[in-house]
């Protein structure tokens, strides 16, 4: 009933008031069948300024009174729900219906606004998530959308080194505690965050699974989680612990995950885990993780860590002078191990 499921509806609504000059306000008046007569912000650098051939506006009930709009269109982020009620609960009082996005006011959570809006004889409607398609095609679906998260943008001020690999199980939990034990060894503030709930063993600073976000809010998990330990653990260097791949092959479900949390870490630099023969993963190999890697994100890898469990014999030589970059042992102290991995990333990182 209260579920916009075609753009042929906007027409009846028409003309709206858009709430939000930004990407969704945007997005939402190119559709056809939606009239706009203005937009209004918060953000006071928007107010005054052209968009979308309209001055953006900081008044509802003076752009109710000054247009011909029938409807207010909230098109907020997720994290604004506080305005988009206040917008809410205002529109509905002057008399207009009201058009939420699920990620900006989700009725399911907010029915007295329904009832609300049927005691001033108006209509509420929501661009819904479409979770009914989901579950008519997979036979089911989460009861409600699960991304929750305020997108935030943060840029970390101390070095962050990421551990990614060519695959599950690849040695990326170990390599990034053991990385973290030898900068604290050092007399550094290293934290060490898993992103995993298995990041149980010591000297782990903080964990949790990262997969049971929705992928839109894993990087916002990420920063947040870098900004904390910067501001309220006073972090020197921090070591993520990245998941799964971008490129394995035979389980596309987590390279999503592995991408977001790439994403999020922005790092200075990466170490690279690769576990030749491996039992029971199919990774590509290490020049096309390297390069999916330093393709979609501006870092560097700069070091390997191998997991010679399944493959005793492999050469960590042999990769080096292929790849023209340490090459050290998981496990022992062949060719430097850990000991010079976490010299390279110091050198790299410098006086940061």
């Amino acid at each position: 009933m209260y579920s916009i499921k075609s753009s042929n509806e906007f027409k009846d609504l028409s003309p709206f008031i858009i709430i939000g000059a930004g990407g969704g306000g945007e997005k939402f008046s190119n559709f056809s069948g939606v009239e706009t007569a203005g937009f209004l912000d918060d953000s006071e650098q928007k107010q005054g300024k052209d968009f979308c051939g309209h001055i953006v506006g900081s008044d509802l009930k003076k752009m109710v009174e000054e247009t011909d709009s029938k409807t207010v269109a909230i098109m907020l982020p997720i994290g604004a729900e506080g305005a988009a009620l206040k917008y809410a609960v205002q529109a509905i009082d002057l008399g207009q219906n009201v058009l939420a996005s699920f990620r900006s006011l989700p009725l399911e959570e907010n029915p007295s606004l329904i009832k609300f809006a049927k005691q001033k004889g108006v209509q509420i409607k929501q661009i819904s998530s479409r979770l009914d398609n989901v579950e008519k095609v997979m036979g089911k679906a989460p009861e409600k959308v699960t991304e929750v998260l305020p997108k935030i943008t943060y840029m970390h001020k101390k070095p962050v080194i990421y551990v990614g690999g060519t695959s599950q199980e690849s040695g990326k939990r170990t390599t990034t505690r053991k990385l973290g034990k030898a900068a604290k060894d050092l007399g550094l503030n290293a934290i060490i965050f898993s992103t995993d709930e298995m990041g149980l063993d010591e000297p782990t600073d903080i964990n949790f699974r990262a997969g049971s976000l929705s992928v839109m809010d894993v990087p916002a998990s990420i920063m947040g989680t870098v900004k904390y330990m910067e501001e309220n653990e006073d972090a020197d260097i921090i070591f993520i612990e990245g998941q799964a791949s971008l490129t394995e092959t035979g389980n596309p479900h987590p390279k999503g995950l592995s991408a977001s949390i790439l994403f999020g870490a922005m790092p200075d630099a990466v170490i690279l885990c690769h576990r030749p023969n491996h039992p029971f993963r199919e990774p590509v190999g290490i020049a096309t993780e390297l390069n999916a890697i330093e393709a979609v994100e501006p870092t560097k890898v700069i070091g390997l860590s191998i997991n010679r469990r399944n493959a005793p014999e492999t050469s960590l030589e042999e990769i080096e002078s292929e790849f023209n970059l340490p090459t050290v042992d998981l496990h022992t102290d062949s060719n430097g191990g850990l000991t010079r991995l976490i010299k390279t990333v110091l050198d790299y990182v410098g006086d940061e």
